[in-house]
């Protein structure tokens, strides 16, 4: 058997002992007094018990034992009854390959039937994944799409349009997340950031991913190193506690005045905490009652944060996306970005990181910076996740300017900031446990 390309299946080469006995489709297993299912790569319960010696056990990326037959094609994932419902019920219960992401029955690389696509990074394109069968998430139901933002800096105004959330595409997202390169929030629109992420994916691996011809690929990816790309989550007592605020004012002199800069409601924590657009969030559980402990809702399952040190930084104006790399040029992440405006422009040039900072206080000063309404003197302003800079300060070497965190993720890339490099909060976290004092920070048209 061929090795896969991203993904390890370590085959014990030993027979499953089971008896040659029939079994009904519905009838659970039984495995040192634990109730189990034979799952099909269709997400069906198989069937029937494979005989003795035909096939052979290995397990997955996840460790859990899978039946192969002796072409190493996929007869069955073994699963414990609550695993098997968790994940039927986080799709409606239905059992088609998008319950479970198991669609491809033939696990080998077939190197021959790569193709190629165009890379704006490199000269030579990269190869692409593997053609297969097609498979797809049932579709969510309508959710608003952003308004075109204000650049004040402000909560953003009402959502007015609307978009069909794609189940496809926020596989994608997910997939992208867990490899290191941020889409932004996860909401399942294809939009710049997806597309800027893809870019940068196929920079980062060398391998380019198609959307639509891929979508069987990713779903398997993601089933083998993660997990799916939805799961169940149970609110907990902590979540429902807080602290939270009744709201936020979009005049600094107000905010000024909070003790501190705190999610507005569960709901808002629980979209960040798993890097979702919180209307998406909400779209998912119409009915849930997110101040409630207990309640069982459906999330996404995002990547880990990503480790290693950064030594470079490009904050690529044209593009709105930040791109760190090791000492040996090497991509370890990149971001969608929001980066400057025309009236306060972000540095040219480059600079360095000076400090970090997790949860600062936030200094408004309108005789060093812009002018918010009509506060005219310093002000300072508690930290919080909905504070101005978010809860993330890198200062850069340039007096006032830094790589910082936004209370309106969704607006990344989609608006203007005041001159420094704004990114979602959870971004900007994980690029603030890369970096240290002296990182080089370039700015590039």
């Amino acid at each position: 058997m061929k090795k896969a390309t991203f993904y390890t299946i370590p085959l014990m080469i030993a027979a499953l002992a089971l008896p040659a006995t029939a079994a009904h489709a519905h009838e659970p297993l039984y495995k040192n007094g634990r109730q189990i299912f034979l799952v099909a790569p269709d997400g069906s319960l198989l069937d029937y018990i494979p005989e003795y010696g035909s096939v052979v056990m290995g397990r997955d990326g996840r460790g859990r034992p899978i039946l192969l037959d002796r072409n190493g094609n996929l007869v069955a994932t073994e699963m414990s009854a609550g695993d098997y419902r968790a994940i039927r019920d986080s799709y409606g219960g239905a059992p088609a390959p998008a319950a479970n992401g198991w669609g491809r029955r033939d696990w080998r690389q077939n190197d021959d039937r790569f193709a190629a696509r165009p890379n704006r990074f490199d000269e030579t394109p990269p190869p692409r994944w593997n053609d297969g069968p097609r498979a797809s998430f049932p579709q969510a139901p309508e959710i608003p799409a952003p308004a075109n933002p204000e650049t004040s800096g402000e909560r953003p105004a009402a959502r007015t349009s609307s978009a069909k959330a794609d189940m496809n595409v926020v596989a994608l997202q997910v997939f992208l997340d867990r490899n290191g390169i941020s889409p932004g929030v996860i909401d399942g629109l294809m939009g710049d950031n997806v597309r800027k992420a893809l870019d940068a994916y196929a920079k980062k691996s060398g391998r380019a991913v198609d959307p639509e011809a891929d979508k069987e690929t990713i779903l398997q990816s993601l089933s083998l190193e993660g997990g799916l790309p939805v799961r169940t989550y149970t609110i907990t007592a902590e979540d429902a506690a807080g602290p939270y605020v009744a709201s936020i004012p979009s005049d600094y002199g107000e905010k000024a005045q909070l003790p501190a800069l705190s999610y507005t409601s569960v709901s808002e924590m629980l979209a960040e905490k798993f890097h979702m657009d919180e209307a998406f969030l909400k779209t998912l559980n119409p009915d849930a009652d997110f101040s409630r402990p207990g309640t069982v809702i459906k999330v996404v399952t995002p990547g880990a944060k990503q480790k290693g040190a950064v030594a470079r930084i490009i904050a690529d104006k044209g593009r709105k996306q930040l791109f760190a790399y090791d000492a040996e040029g090497r991509l370890v992440a990149a971001y969608p970005a929001t980066i400057g405006s025309n009236d306060t422009p972000s540095p040219s040039g480059t600079v360095t990181v000076e400090r970090i900072a997790i949860d600062p206080n936030y200094t408004y000063d309108p005789k060093k910076n812009f002018k918010q309404g009509d506060n005219d003197r310093v002000l300072t302003i508690n930290p919080g996740p909905n504070g101005p800079v978010g809860n993330v300060w890198i200062a850069l070497s340039k007096p006032s300017y830094g790589i910082h965190g936004t209370p309106d993720p969704d607006r990344i890339g989609k608006t203007s900031s005041h001159g420094c490099v704004r990114l979602t909060n959870w971004d900007a976290q994980e690029l603030a446990g890369m970096v240290s004092p002296g990182v080089t920070v370039e700015f590039i048209d």
